[in-house]
C-alpha cells in the first residue's frame, strides 16, 4: 500500500492588494507519496509557488489562508504555531529556491551556511556539523569540498551555488524536499546535471520531492506524477506518461505544444493565446474558457468537476463529459497519443 507523507486538502489562499482581494489558490488538493516526485506545472502566476510555500508557511505579509488542511505526520500544519513550524521547516520539510544567490549569505563562508541547519535543529557540535557539511558538499558534487568550506558564494559558479543550496536543504535528511524551479537560471547542460543529482539524492536519502516548474520538458526527467495548475487550481493530474502522452485538458495541450522540440528550428514557438484569468474577480465557470478554442457554452457558467480517465488520471474539463461533442486535439497531441502504451491495456487513441 502506498504511504502518503503529505496531504493537502481544499487549500485556499488570498492576497489583499490595493486593487482588491486576489484569490490565488482556490481549493487545491493533492497527495505526496513516500519516495516519489510530484511535479506542479503551469504558467507563471498559476499558483505553484504559493501552494508549496503554504506547506512550510513562508507567506508574504498580505497572504491569508482562508481554508483547507495540510496534513503531515497526522497533524495539520496550518494549525501549528510559528515555533512549532520552526521545528519542522528546514528539518523535516526543506526547500530549494530558484535563485541560489538569494538563498546564500554573501558574507558567510559556505561551510557555515551548509552546517547551520544542524546547529539550529539538532544542537550539533560545531566540529561535527562542519564535518557533516563537508560530507554533504561532496555528496552533491562540489570538488575539493574539504578545502572550500571557507570560500564564499561568489567564488563558485552558478551550478555549484545551486548544489550548495541543495546541500543546505538535505543536510538534515528531510522527509519532504520542495524544489521551486531550481534549474530555471541554469543552462541546459547544468540543468540536466541538477536533475540527475536530485534523482540520485532521492534514492540515497529516501526523500519525497515536490518539484515546481513551468517547463514540462524538465518534468519528464524527474517526476513520477504531474499536477497541472491554472488560475489557482489543479486542472489535470496523472502519471508523467499520462500527462505527456495522453493529456485531456486543452490547457495541458497548450503547454505541451509550446515546448521547444528538435524539429522546431526555423519555426516560431506556439503560445497559448490570451492572458490568465483575473483572480480578483474569478469567473463563475472554467477560468481557461476565454483562452480555449474548444470551450463549450457550459464552460462560461459552471466550473467543471474532475472526470476520471484512469485510476491515476483525472482532468477538470467539460470535454470529458459523456454529453460533450467529440473534439479532435491538435495534431501534435494526436501524435503523442500514438506513442502512448498505458499500463494494462492498449490506448484507444
Amino acid at each position: 500500500m502506498t504511504e502518503k507523507v503529505l496531504e493537502v486538502k481544499d487549500l485556499k489562499v488570498d492576497f489583499t492588494t490595493l486593487n482588491g482581494t486576489v484569490h490565488a489558490i482556490r481549493d487545491v488538493s493533492f497527495d505526496l507519496n513516500k519516495g516519489e516526485t510530484l511535479a506542479l506545472v503551469g504558467e507563471s502566476g498559476s499558483g505553484k509557488s504559493v501552494t508549496v510555500r503554504s506547506v512550510i508557511q513562508l507567506y508574504a505579509k498580505n497572504a491569508i489562508v482562508t481554508g483547507g488542511k495540510i496534513k503531515f505526520r497526522n497533524q495539520d500544519l496550518l494549525k501549528l504555531s510559528p515555533k512549532e513550524m520552526d521545528k519542522i521547516r528546514g528539518k523535516d520539510i526543506s526547500m530549494i529556491f530558484q535563485d541560489p544567490m538569494t538563498s546564500l549569505d554573501p558574507t558567510m563562508p559556505i561551510g557555515k551556511q551548509v552546517a547551520e541547519p544542524l546547529l539550529v535543529h539538532k544542537n550539533a557540535d560545531k566540529a561535527d556539523a562542519m564535518k557533516r557539511a563537508q560530507e554533504v558538499l561532496e555528496l552533491v558534487g562540489i570538488p575539493n569540498a574539504a578545502n572550500r568550506l571557507g570560500d564564499y558564494p561568489h567564488q563558485f559558479s552558478g551550478g555549484q551555488r545551486q548544489r550548495i543550496v541543495i546541500a543546505m536543504a538535505i543536510i538534515d535528511n528531510p522527509e519532504i524536499l520542495i524544489a521551486d524551479e531550481p534549474t530555471t537560471a541554469l543552462d541546459v547542460t547544468v540543468q540536466a546535471q541538477i536533475i540527475k543529482l536530485l534523482k540520485d539524492l532521492q534514492k540515497k536519502i529516501g526523500t519525497s520531492i515536490i518539484f515546481i516548474t513551468h517547463d514540462l520538458g524538465v518534468v519528464a526527467g524527474i517526476a513520477d506524477r504531474v499536477a497541472v495548475m491554472y488560475a489557482g487550481k489543479i486542472i489535470e493530474y496523472g502519471t508523467t506518461d499520462e500527462i505527456y502522452y495522453d493529456p485531456k485538458h486543452p490547457y495541458t495541450w497548450g503547454l505541451l505544444d509550446s515546448m521547444p522540440t528538435l524539429d522546431i528550428k526555423g519555426k516560431r514557438l506556439k503560445a497559448i493565446p490570451g492572458t490568465p484569468a483575473n483572480l480578483i474577480n474569478p469567473p463563475k465557470g472554467d477560468a481557461f474558457a476565454p483562452r480555449n478554442e474548444f470551450a463549450l457554452a457550459i464552460d462560461k457558467r459552471l466550473q467543471p468537476p474532475y472526470f476520471k480517465v484512469t485510476d491515476t488520471h483525472y482532468a477538470a474539463t467539460w470535454l470529458l463529459d459523456p454529453r460533450a461533442p467529440e473534439v479532435i486535439p491538435p495534431v501534435s497531441i494526436q501524435n503523442r497519443r500514438k506513442k502512448y502504451k498505458p499500463a494494462g491495456g492498449e490506448n484507444d487513441g
